[in-house]
């Protein structure tokens, strides 16, 4: 069977997973028998496109680097109609996130999965804010409703417990879930202070114009809320975490950690207890014999407590053009 995709967004993971895809056709044919056109893409700057049989999707990539406009198999109905009306039977949801009102983000799900249509996203707000519904709505439809990429991009979170962890029971998820923080904390420990290191970390383009949903903890809240929908089957939604970010640390909250043989570290966690799961986001002092202490720079890093193997740690990138379109065409694969 030839695989038809529809990618909604083309800015960073659209552009990223359409590299993917182009570079690596013949190894994916070869090696998995996925085969596969690019029928439909849809964004907001470039515009619409949909041709049946596939889309000219270098020209396109060469395009949107170059921040013009789509110049060839234009569409001029909106996104719901293509999404609906289009050949493709996967769609990839790759617009910007909002976790506060899921943007349309959750009406191109919706229109997808009701059409019969399987889901592959890396947009945290269906994740986190419609996980339960959605997960129905693809039940009732025969279709999957993935979102590997929704947590730490390309490293395999959600599919580490759906793979090799599966059969054990996990009672606690704790760990580093936002680069951003972890770069400034990093620099912080040698000798910035939070004003100097903001700024740093916008200039390298970690963190946004406005940095408040990665320094207050959201971005983290938003994952951990993933997190225990997911892997531990509760409905929890963002309100019911708490959280707190890193703007109140202090050069002499470094040094006393120091001290103590100990570094901060913004940790989110979900953990079951008595069969009651709760979520919080906030900066801890980690002892340095964690395998947590030693996840520097902007990597991400989460230690699963299980029954069976103890604790399990994975670090990896949580962000980047190439490590997120990778966490989208490994949940193709496994479609």
């Amino acid at each position: 069977m030839k695989h038809n995709i529809a990618l909604i967004g083309f800015g960073t993971v659209g552009q990223g997973i359409s590299e993917i895809l182009l570079s690596k056709k013949k190894y994916l044919k070869d090696k998995y028998n996925f085969k596969f056109e690019i029928v439909a893409v849809a964004d907001f700057a470039y515009g619409n496109c949909y041709n049946p049989k596939g889309l000219d999707i270098q020209q396109m990539l060469e395009e949107a680097q170059a921040k013009k406009k789509f110049s060839k198999d234009l569409y001029d109905k909106d996104t719901l109609t293509l999404i609906k009306k289009s050949n493709a039977n996967i769609v990839c949801e790759l617009t910007y996130t909002d976790l506060t009102t899921g943007g349309p983000a959750i009406d191109h799900v919706k229109a997808a999965l009701s059409s019969g249509k399987h889901v592959v996203t890396s947009n945290k707000g269906p994740a986190a804010l419609k996980y339960q519904e959605f997960k129905k709505l693809a039940k009732k439809n025969s279709v999957k409703f993935l979102i590997e990429g929704t947590v730490v991009a390309g490293t395999p979170i959600i599919n580490l417990t759906r793979g090799p962890l599966a059969g054990c029971e996990i009672t606690k998820i704790k760990g580093i879930l936002n680069g951003t923080t972890n770069y400034m904390l990093t620099e912080m420990e040698k000798g910035m202070d939070y004003a100097s290191v903001l700024k740093v970390a916008q200039d390298l383009g970690y963190a946004e114009a406005d940095p408040t949903g990665d320094v207050e903890g959201f971005d983290a809240r938003g994952k951990v809320c993933i997190l225990a929908n997911v892997v531990m089957g509760a409905p929890l939604k963002i309100a019911d975490i708490a959280c707190k970010g890193i703007t109140k640390i202090t050069p002499k909250d470094i040094e006393k950690a120091t001290k103590e043989g100990k570094r901060w570290k913004l940790i989110g966690c979900v953990e079951k207890k008595d069969g009651i799961v709760t979520g919080s986001v906030n900066p801890e002092m980690v002892e340095l014999s964690h395998p947590l202490a030693g996840v520097m720079g902007a990597k991400n890093a989460l230690t699963f407590t299980t029954d069976m193997l103890g604790d399990v740690t994975i670090v990896g990138p949580g962000a980047g053009k190439i490590e997120t379109g990778f966490s989208i065409l490994t949940d193709m694969l496994s479609i």
